[in-house]
């Protein structure tokens, strides 16, 4: 019986797994930092992956518009849902409290997130990064 690469190994665990982001941690069973590493670049060059931190990756699907890989949701719930991975609370911005309660009609940006402490992570995708601001 052929061994498995550890490519195919982290492809697997993605595909098992429920949420979006993952973390370079999560792989950290399957073989030493370098090697993961590396299997996390390979899938970034195939398409399969997007790095949106660092240590961040979430799944990838093929553009409809361009054939580039672009993550398959957006970048606002990818970054709440890192945040939450790395134990970081976060919830809606003043923004998007006083649109909700109806005091603007303005609606917000959506590229700032709430958190309840420092956040010093740059999370984005192509030169788009997300805000942070204390709630």
């Amino acid at each position: 019986m052929k061994k498995e690469n550890l490519e195919t190994r982290v492809m697997k665990r993605i595909d098992r797994k429920h949420g979006d982001v993952f973390l370079r941690e999560d792989f950290s069973d399957l073989g030493g930092y370098d090697q993961v590493g590396r299997a996390l670049r390979g899938l970034i060059q195939k398409g399969k992956l997007l790095k949106i931190g660092q240590g961040i990756y979430t799944r990838a699907a093929i553009s409809p518009l361009d054939g580039t890989p672009v993550p398959i949701k957006g970048l606002r719930a990818l970054a709440a849902e890192a945040l939450e991975r790395l134990g970081v609370e976060n919830g809606p911005t003043r923004f998007e409290q006083a649109y909700s309660a109806g005091k603007t009609t303005q609606v917000p940006a959506g590229r700032v997130i709430a958190v309840r402490k420092r956040v010093r992570r740059k999370i984005g995708y192509k030169g788009i990064f997300m805000s942070f601001e204390r709630a």
